[in-house]
């Protein structure tokens, strides 16, 4: 996935009212951009911190400017645009990166939940796929979710749901990232879902975290890190 036009950097004013973010350019002009990331972004959004945005054609956008890419202080770069979470796991099922799915499965997006209502990100091949991005690093490792997220238990709920009626499920974490080794559950910040995680592995949901090589220009999936769920065997 590459950034086309380039992204441009600047320096993180602050991140407000969920969905909005201030920089300021290297030309000293301050720009109000779209911060398309629902969580708390903790650790990815201290005012200070270098930042990347793109810039969007369209001139009936509100705001024309993406925020993208964050630095943290330790110098690891992370993908806060968790939009673009499903692309790039489309990516790493194309170069069979992922293991557990079909090698030549039929690919669909937003598909329709079996028995009710709603929808899962992907369907691959006969395997349900729910994708979230990972961009919280705590101590050695990555943890999902960085806020509390009813919504996200309840999407592993679903596929557990699917799990014991037959069908094949699968949770994929996509962790942008460039500091994070491998993925768990942050039961310190929301202990529902990771008692929903251990529940749904238990299940039999397959649960999987790609990760991704982030640089200003380009985000690519380059193979899998592993997916620490206390007390339960879980891959790569």
């Amino acid at each position: 996935m590459r950034f086309d036009p380039p992204l441009q950097r600047a320096t993180l004013i602050r991140r407000y009212k969920r969905f909005l973010a201030d920089v300021e350019t290297a030309a000293g002009e301050t720009l109000t951009l779209h911060c398309p990331n629902t969580g708390a972004m903790t650790g990815c959004a201290d005012p200070g911190s270098a930042a990347w945005y793109s810039t969007s054609a369209n001139e009936r956008r509100k705001y024309a400017h993406t925020l993208e890419i964050v630095g943290d202080p330790d110098g690891h770069l992370i993908g806060i645009n968790s939009v673009r979470a499903n692309a790039l796991v489309v990516e790493a099922l194309a170069a069979g990166i992922l293991p557990g799915f079909p090698a030549d499965g039929r690919l669909r997006r937003e598909v329709a939940i079996p028995g009710q209502t709603g929808r899962l990100d992907l369907l691959v091949g006969d395997v349900y796929v729910e994708v979230k991005s990972v961009t919280l690093k705590l101590a050695d490792s990555g943890a999902f979710p960085d806020a509390v997220s009813v919504r996200a238990t309840r999407h592993l709920d679903t596929l557990a749901r699917l799990a014991r009626t037959g069908r094949r499920a699968a949770l994929v974490f996509c962790v942008q990232h460039t500091g994070i080794d491998a993925v768990r559950s942050a039961d310190e910040i929301d202990p529902d879902y990771g008692r929903a995680l251990r529940r749904a592995v238990a299940d039999g949901v397959n649960v999987v975290a790609v990760r991704c090589r982030v640089t200003t220009s380009e985000i690519a999936p380059v193979g899998v890190v592993p997916v620490d769920v206390p007390g339960l065997a879980c891959a790569p």
